[in-house]
């Protein structure tokens, strides 16, 4: 019987392995184009190469960084960095400062515009995860500064950065024992089509208080315990009336240069109907944005787990956010979401809601239960209890590289842990940023998850794309229909936040509108790809690896299930397996040969699925296209 664990690690390995083949394929197919275009070589380019003269001092601050696969190695190389930016800034020698600028501007290209520079001595990782306070005996990081030169290099720090275009802002400033600040050194970016993202889907049980924390985050204003937060948020009547969620809904929360979170003029109106009315437009949020945190509020009662299922495989998330009722615990969906955000291997931040109204010994028995489920064989995760505004900067630095689970204690009446969440989510990496996820190198794949209608523009379709680039004006094939076959169309227009925007890269959440195109001809799961020769395949039946984590009986030939696979929601049919009795049980692995019922689509060796029939359940990944 195999463990998830180590069906996980080597499904992620053929995940890995079979992306790195369509990648060298696809550049090797491009170089190969490229060539043929340039068989009689021009004598502009070798004059270009030779003008252009490198610049020592860009070479010299180019060398002293490190690539971007080293800065993920953990706190040696960056603390290195800001070793080196203040010794240079603490001289205030002006050869010293025009090195640090040119370090900083770099370090802000590199990491899309942001980057958190700790000054002073800071305490071990181990200690502030713990929440113990760091001794004179522990091994403090960095070099020990006075105060004084704190104030020095913050001074230099926030004029350099300004020279820059930037903004600098505080994250936190101790200066009682071993005096540290961490500053957020930000750039603004020059339109909303290069605004960083991050992509957050909210989960948890029904009634655990998702809409109402989504409310209070992207409104800022606090609840009355009586749910007016979250009534901005609902999309339809029903909800309004029933209090539950039944569709992905979408949120965002912009952050200013600054770090400040962009929330409407009458955040602090007591007037229900005031807060419902006032609230910013997307696009006027984008706009003001250097950092933009999206959220998928999805459906946490039992009957509509297909829907959220969905929006966690298509939507592709850098994190899942847990909520979890302080009342009622870990329960019911709760454990089901969590156990898919596992198995997709999104990273998880949990948060524990309502401690205004939990009695202590509640709240006391809730905290350990999420600990002891986080610290489980399933999860394997280390829960980060964030208690302050130090643990909140520096779980939000390794979170994704190490298995750690952030978990905030709020309260959406009084307000209690919600500037630590916001500054959390301020300082996550941009989605698009994900280069193992994202290529913009590779040839155009976008794969859609809405479609819309609207009046006088057409049908407009919504998705992420997954690699490439396109810009308003592009020519290019949407499909597969029953058929299997693709269809032209040309790209209208281009909309990112809801803001008219010229182009899209990879990783970039974006909505197209399609000329000539009619809403009956497009559908969820569909691609949009370049205009080539020969367009690409659509599959019907294909081979996989999977392991049944749960069914009551045994599956066998001809069983169909659900199958979630990116944007693709269709059900498929077993044709054949190679389990020597030819039946699979809870806990059994096999390959498995699977059939798509009612049309063929566009799936690519790699790609990981889910599939599920009532409360069956099986992971795995595609093989092999047959």
């Amino acid at each position: 019987m195999t463990s998830l664990r180590t069906f996980q690690t080597e499904i992620d390995e053929i995940s890995h392995r079979e992306v790195a083949k369509q990648r060298a394929h696809a550049l090797a197919e491009r170089a190969k184009l490229e060539k043929d275009a340039k068989k009689t070589p021009g004598k502009t380019h070798a004059r270009k190469e030779s003008t252009e003269a490198p610049d020592p001092s860009k070479a010299a601050v180019k060398e002293s960084l490190p690539s971007p696969t080293t800065a993920g190695s953990g706190d040696a190389v960056m603390s290195d960095i800001d070793e080196q930016l203040q010794s240079l800034l603490v001289s205030r020698l002006p050869a010293n400062l025009e090195t640090a600028r040119n370090l900083i501007a770099s370090l802000l290209t590199r990491n899309f515009g942001e980057y958190v520079f700790r000054i002073g001595c800071h305490p071990p990782s181990s200690k502030v995860f713990a929440g113990h306070p760091a001794t004179d005996e522990d091994i403090w990081q960095g070099t020990p500064r006075t105060a004084e030169e704190l104030d020095i290099i913050i001074q230099e720090t926030t004029t350099v950065v300004d020279e820059v275009g930037g903004k600098t802002s505080i994250l936190f400033d101790s200066r009682t024992n071993h005096p540290r600040v961490a500053l957020l050194l930000r750039l603004p970016p020059p339109d909303v089509a290069t605004t960083p993202e991050v992509r957050c889907a909210v989960v948890g049980n029904v009634d655990s208080g998702k809409s109402t924390t989504l409310g209070v985050l992207t409104r800022g204003q606090l609840d009355d315990g009586r749910g007016r937060a979250r009534v901005s948020l609902f999309r339809h009547k029903h909800e309004i009336e029933s209090g539950r969620t039944s569709s992905v809904g979408m949120e965002i929360l912009g952050f200013g240069p600054t770090g400040k979170a962009i929330l409407p003029p009458t955040a602090h109106s007591n007037d229900p109907e005031v807060i419902r009315r006032e609230k910013m437009g997307w696009e006027e949020i984008s706009i003001q944005a250097s950092k933009i945190i999206s959220f998928s509020d999805l459906a946490g009662h039992e009957r509509y787990l297909k829907t959220t299922l969905y929006g966690l495989t298509s939507g592709s998330p850098s994190c899942v956010i847990l909520i979890v009722g302080g009342n009622a615990g870990l329960i019911g969906m709760s454990k089901e979401h969590l156990a898919i955000a596992l198995a997709l291997s999104v990273p998880v931040v949990v948060c524990i809601t309502k401690i205004d109204m939990t009695p202590p010994n509640i709240l006391a028995k809730t905290v350990e239960q999420v600990s002891k489920i986080l610290r489980s064989p399933g999860c394997r995760k280390t829960p980060v209890f964030v208690k302050s505004m130090e643990c909140a900067v520096a779980v939000s630095q390794s979170f994704g590289k190490e298995r750690l689970a952030p978990v905030f204690q709020l309260s959406n009446v009084t307000g209690d842990g919600l500037d630590y969440l916001r500054t959390f989510l301020n300082l996550l990496p941009a989605s698009e940023s994900d280069s193992e996820k994202f290529l913009t190198d590779q040839p155009l794949e976008y794969s859609i998850t809405e479609v819309y209608s609207v009046p006088y523009v057409g049908t407009v379709v919504d998705g992420i794309l997954n690699s490439g680039s396109v810009k308003t004006g592009d020519a290019v094939l949407f499909g597969p229909d029953s058929n299997g076959n693709f269809h032209g169309t040309v790209i209208k227009s281009i909309e990112r936040k809801r803001a008219r925007v010229p182009s899209a890269e990879a990783g970039q959440c974006v909505s197209f509108a399609l000329k000539r195109v009619r809403r009956t001809e497009v559908r969820k799961g569909m691609v949009l790809v370049h205009k080539t020769e020969a367009p690409p395949k659509a599959i019907r039946q294909f081979e996989g690896q999977v392991l049944i984590l749960y069914h009551n009986t045994t599956l066998q030939r001809n069983y169909q299930a659900m199958l979630h696979c990116g944007a693709v929601r269709q059900t498929v049919r077993i044709v054949s397996m190679d389990h020597p009795q030819g039946i699979l049980r809870t806990g059994d692995r096999a390959t498995v040969t699977f059939e798509f019922i009612s049309q063929p689509e566009f799936i690519k060796e790699g790609m990981k699925l889910l599939f599920r029939e009532g409360k069956t359940k099986g992971l795995g990944v595609i093989t092999r296209l047959l």
